[in-house]
């Protein structure tokens, strides 16, 4: 079973022939959403990430995963794992990361860097396993006002 796709629907079996993914499973659902809420990655006192924005991935059969975009990750906190490689029939090839202050620890981190064209949003995002290291939601920025009325085409405050 791969570490990023973690349910028996995400492995692929080397040699597999025939459909898998989506053309297998037309039915599945991976949700992309992009939040506006900060989020910060840390490892102890390290932060690993910080951003504004977030994408929310609820995918079935998965809890739910926030990928940050690649410009608001710290890197050079980052050692590739070019040990561990998976293969999610949904999404791609999955490429991971270990924290550079300990490199044969854990992989703490996967991206999928050329995505399945269904979820090609995922692109140029890190996600973060969080019972690996801390991923906090705060508020959303900007924070949410007073409410607004519609009045026609015309937005009032």
């Amino acid at each position: 079973m791969s570490e990023a796709c973690s349910t028996d629907v995400c492995d692929v079996p080397a040699g597999t022939t025939g459909p898998v993914g989506f053309e297998a499973r037309p039915d599945y659902r991976i949700d992309l959403r992009r939040v506006r809420n900060r989020l910060t990655v840390t490892a102890g006192d390290t932060v690993l990430a910080e951003t504004t924005r977030p994408l929310l991935v609820d995918e079935q059969d998965h809890g739910l995963v926030f990928y940050v975009p690649r410009a608001d990750v710290r890197e050079q906190l980052l050692v590739a794992a070019p040990d561990v490689s998976t293969r999610c029939p949904f999404k791609g090839e999955a490429s991971y990361w270990r924290l550079a202050a300990d490199s044969s620890g854990d992989v703490v981190a996967w991206a999928y860097p050329d995505p399945l064209p269904q979820v090609a949003l995922i692109g140029e995002h890190i996600a973060f396993y969080q019972d690996r290291v801390t991923v906090a939601l705060g508020v959303a920025i900007p924070a949410v006002g007073e409410p607004l009325t519609l009045k026609g085409n015309t937005r009032t405050s």
